[in-house]
């Protein structure tokens, strides 16, 4: 995180851990008006990569499980990017700025990812770096997203999932979920006075509780816990815009093909509940209770937070047979979790 960045948020009231934003005084309240009200959040704990160069299209679009080809200055995109096996290594939102792509994914995969890719540059014109600290990325979420935009009269409000606008200083993606939300992205000192302009109606938030409505939306986030447990469509990306089955070769888009065209899935991402005192750990296990111990473990934690109501919600990649209502589930932790429902269908 930028100091001076850092130093502002700090004057605004907030507190932080590992250099994230974990609240702004009150997480419990946070948590609370994440699902019923406006909310602001710094986005810090998400990092950039940076693709610039003449071969940049070409070499992106022959990564990732997305077709890039299809990323402007006015629609973002959703991606994956997997091993030749076809399990995810991230995923992440790709967007221009200027001549530039940018990927946004957790900071902790920023430096693998970009040693990874720079693997298969070979003689292709293309640099990556690290943009972390180049740029601040804020996100505003509430139910009169329109409205609280329109205070921000330098640039207009996109009205579908991942469609941009832009001006020369900032950059406002529209994200799926549940909830009206943006992404407005630019420099630190072009960031402030639009962060001050929704402070006065929105309430900021940490990091959780933003991450919180991607858990309800059913968007799933790969960390280094879960690198390599999943195949895309294990964790929803088909039903979430984050595939293309008509591009051409990407490493492991042969098995992910295939589980589209000839495969039938045995498992998808879901959406529980716990009563857990402590936080369930991405990587961790589901069992089915009352089975015999080889036969309880039915599934894998993406990702989980802190709920409104106690507890905690997860993503969890489940056998799908293992989602009926009357089945007993239950974390490491041995809480029976319960079943709740995402905002788009799960193909059965």
């Amino acid at each position: 995180m930028r100091d001076d960045w850092k130093t502002f948020l700090s004057h605004a009231g907030a507190e932080f851990k590992d250099n994230e934003v974990t609240h702004f005084g009150n997480p419990v309240r946070e948590r609370h008006v994440v699902t019923t009200g406006s909310v602001i959040s710094d986005l810090s704990h998400y990092g950039l990569i940076a693709v610039h160069g003449e071969d940049a299209q070409t070499f992106l679009a022959n990564q990732f499980t997305n077709d890039i080809n299809q990323v402007s200055l006015a629609l973002a995109q959703l991606n994956g990017y997997c091993t030749p096996k076809g399990r995810l290594l991230a995923i992440f939102c790709v967007f221009l700025r200027g001549d530039t792509y940018y990927l946004q994914l957790p900071r902790e995969l920023v430096q693998p990812v970009i040693d990874r890719l720079r693997i298969f540059i070979l003689n292709a014109k293309v640099t990556l770096k690290d943009a972390s600290d180049s740029l601040v990325c804020i996100g505003i979420s509430s139910p009169d997203l329109t409205d609280q935009l329109s205070k921000q009269k330098t640039i207009s409000t996109p009205q579908k999932n991942y469609h941009c606008t832009n001006t020369d200083k900032l950059n406002m993606i529209r994200l799926p979920g549940l909830f009206p939300r943006c992404l407005i992205i630019g420099e630190s000192n072009d960031i402030k006075p639009v962060w001050n302009i929704f402070n006065v109606d929105a309430a900021p938030v940490g990091t959780d509780a933003w991450d919180l409505i991607d858990i309800i939306s059913g968007i799933p986030t790969i960390t280094t816990a879960t690198q390599e447990l999943f195949i895309p469509q294990m964790t929803n990306l088909d039903l979430i815009n984050g595939i293309s089955f008509k591009k051409g070769c990407y490493p492991g888009q042969e098995i992910v093909a295939r589980t589209h065209y000839r495969g039938k899935l045995k498992r998808r991402m879901a959406l529980f509940h716990t009563p857990a005192e402590t936080l369930p750990l991405a990587g961790s296990n589901i069992f089915l209770q009352g089975k015999n111990p080889e036969e309880r473990k039915v599934g894998t934690i993406v990702t989980a937070k802190p709920s409104a109501e106690g507890g905690y919600l997860l993503l969890a990649v489940v056998e799908i047979s293992s989602t009926n209502t009357s089945t007993n589930l239950q974390d490491e932790q041995g809480h029976l979790i319960k079943l709740r429902i995402l905002p788009y269908t799960i193909p059965m």
